[in-house]
């Protein structure tokens, strides 16, 4: 029997205490609290790493008030195409899916991709196409409208821009800058296998089929049990670029460092040496955790076996 271990992020990015309400506050703790308890529960039951960040996910992507799911962000066109991605580190199994819409749960879809389709990545209206096949529940576009979604997207329609700034008018102005708004959970089970998995909404405004890291497997989502399960949250080219993920596995795996060291390093030096901001957290096969940021805050929340459990979002 392993030590079993829970983190989920919901995005990181300029989060500040003085831009947030308290009922705000409050909502966003008790989402992550929600989240995390329902991926601990298949843990605590003998669950596997993968169905519990499943489970985790989709309550992320069910609130609206994640950029995942239902309260994914506008693109140019005024729809929501979304990204996810699942791997599992036991065998280095994963699925990815982008360019989707109408999916409820993309994270459901993208453990399909890896399960059942002998691919890793499916696209657009072919992964809408499977997402049908394998019987993924879908919802019209209103389920995945929020005015306060549609008032950013508005805002800066008309212009060249996409936005990572999220001014939430609706949301007593959550963010004066900018958020990048992730969701995306990793796990230990009690059998030493570790998971990782992560799914967005992408930017506002996006055009041109924007991808960004969240979907691409050692970019934003990466696992293996020899060294790490790492889910990313930031500016996502940058994050392609330094192939962030694996890199936090390279470093462990080559140079034998801890998985805090080897986040600290990436997050820290690598990232930031190319203007890159965001976080990204993650497990290791014995357990051990590391949430890491360089950004004023990430919406984050770890749960351990050994009754340590902990709730974040300022840095």
């Amino acid at each position: 029997m392993s030590n079993f271990t829970m983190v989920i992020h919901g995005g990181a990015g300029t989060i500040l205490k003085e831009d947030m309400t308290p009922a705000l506050e409050q909502a966003y703790s008790n989402a992550l609290k929600t989240s995390l308890d329902a991926g601990y529960a298949v843990l605590e039951n003998g669950g596997t790493a993968v169905n519990a960040i499943k489970a985790s996910i989709v309550l992320l992507e069910d609130n609206v008030l994640f950029n995942a799911g239902r309260g994914s962000v506008f693109t140019k066109k005024g729809v929501q195409e979304m990204d996810a991605a699942i791997m599992d580190g036991s065998n280095l199994s994963a699925g990815a899916v982008t360019g989707v819409r109408n999916v409820r749960n993309p994270i459901e879809l993208a453990t399909e991709v890896m399960r059942n389709s002998n691919h890793v990545f499916l696209s657009g209206k072919g992964a809408n196409d499977f997402a049908i096949k394998q019987g993924i529940k879908l919802e019209p576009d209103e389920y995945f409208y929020s005015a306060f979604r549609y008032d950013q997207w508005k805002a800066i329609r008309d212009s060249d821009t996409y936005s990572l700034d999220h001014t939430n008018h609706h949301l007593e102005e959550l963010m004066k800058d900018k958020k990048f708004g992730t969701v995306g959970a990793v796990a230990c089970d009690a059998n030493g296998n570790i998971a990782a998995a992560t799914s967005t909404g992408g930017m506002t405004n996006k055009k041109y089929g924007r991808i960004g890291d969240s979907p691409v497997i050692g970019c934003g989502t990466y696992a293996n049990n020899k060294t790490c399960a790492i889910s990313c949250t930031g500016h996502g080219e940058i994050f392609i670029r330094s192939v962030a993920a694996y890199d936090v596995s390279c470093l462990m795996e080559y140079k034998g460092m801890s998985l805090q060291e080897a986040m600290e390093k990436v997050v820290n030096e690598k990232l930031v040496s190319l203007q890159g901001e965001g976080g990204m957290i993650g497990v290791d096969s014995n357990g051990n955790y590391a949430m890491v940021l360089n950004s004023a805050g990430m919406y984050r929340a770890v749960r351990t076996d050994k009754g340590f459990e902990q709730v974040l979002i300022y840095k």
